[in-house]
């Protein structure tokens, strides 16, 4: 799927070390902590990017591994070519959006799925758990996981 991008000057904060790229175990340790299934998933860090190898369970397990290590502060890129979806193999093309200063889920609902559908942020909170707790926790540069509707 490629290298993702990020805003490496936001997102959650690991040790104690300003400026310094993110330590592997520390970030090994945060991303272990979402419960995603990444037992079979490694990291190695070079700098600003971060490289993910394995394998995960699902699709959206996939996304949320990438979004989970890019919203880390220190991170702006995320190799995942190395990530594969058990089954699948290679991952499908994902659909994330970067918030702006302003943003909230309504707004951002409206955006990829309509004007009439602003009230579907609940598809955005829920496809973004366990990294979001609180619908009204979103702040700018951060990257959300935008799910395609279900049919109806």
């Amino acid at each position: 799927m490629g290298v993702f991008d990020f805003v490496k000057s936001v997102g959650k904060k690991l040790g104690v070390v300003d400026d310094a790229a993110p330590d592997v175990a520390e970030l090994k340790k945060e991303l272990d902590s979402h419960q995603l299934g990444t037992d079979n998933v490694e990291l190695s860090v070079d700098g600003e990017q971060v490289t993910l190898k394995g394998e995960v369970t699902d699709q959206s397990a996939f996304e949320k591994v990438v979004i989970a290590v890019g919203n880390t502060l220190g991170v702006s890129k995320v190799q995942a070519d190395e990530l594969k979806v058990a089954g699948a193999g290679v991952a499908s093309e994902a659909v994330f959006y970067t918030v702006k200063e302003g943003d909230n889920l309504w707004k951002i609902a409206e955006e990829n799925y309509g004007k009439e559908n602003g009230a579907k942020y609940t598809v955005i909170f829920e496809a973004n758990k366990p990294m979001l707790s609180d619908p009204d926790s979103i702040y700018p540069g951060q990257v959300l996981r935008i799910p395609a509707l279900a049919e109806s």
